[in-house]
């Protein structure tokens, strides 16, 4: 059987949802990577108008680019034997994963990007079942037997 992963990413995190001989394998990566540009936290300026200590925009930059290419690195290691890939997500990461897997050429066919907005780890898995044309995933059975539940009164 086919090996196919579909993805949810962006700067931050990503979902990968893995799918081989009927079994799905659900992998969450961080990149502890903050887009945003932060203050300098050196000291301040003696004056009002004093020179701002702050690093130039460029190494920020390198910095961020830097840290993303070690997470999209990590990424794509994760689907590196799938034969088709999906890629879906809110901003410009799925974008720039797509031109990265282009350039290392990575095994699988890139079936499509989609833009999407967050979504929840089983979303994530249904939408790339979805896609796949695969069959829904069986609901576990709902636990019994658990404590009573217990009403609040006023």
């Amino acid at each position: 059987m086919k090996t196919r992963a579909g993805m949810w990413i962006d700067h931050r995190k990503a979902v990968i949802v893995v799918v081989a001989n009927e079994k799905e394998a659900v992998i969450e990566i961080r990149s502890n990577v903050d887009k945003g540009l932060r203050p300098s936290r050196g000291p301040r300026p003696r004056t009002e108008y004093g020179a701002q200590e702050a690093p130039p925009d460029d190494m920020r930059e390198n910095e961020f680019m830097g840290h993303l290419n070690v997470y999209f690195d990590k990424v794509i290691s994760c689907i590196r034997e799938a034969e088709s890939i999906f890629i879906f997500g809110p901003g410009e990461a799925k974008g720039e994963l797509k031109r990265r897997i282009a350039r290392n050429r990575v095994r699988g066919d890139l079936v499509y990007v989609e833009t999407t907005d967050k979504m929840s780890d089983r979303q994530i898995a249904a939408k790339v079942r979805e896609s796949f044309r695969l069959p829904a995933r069986p609901q576990q059975p709902k636990r019994r037997g658990g404590p009573p539940h217990r009403s609040r009164r006023s």
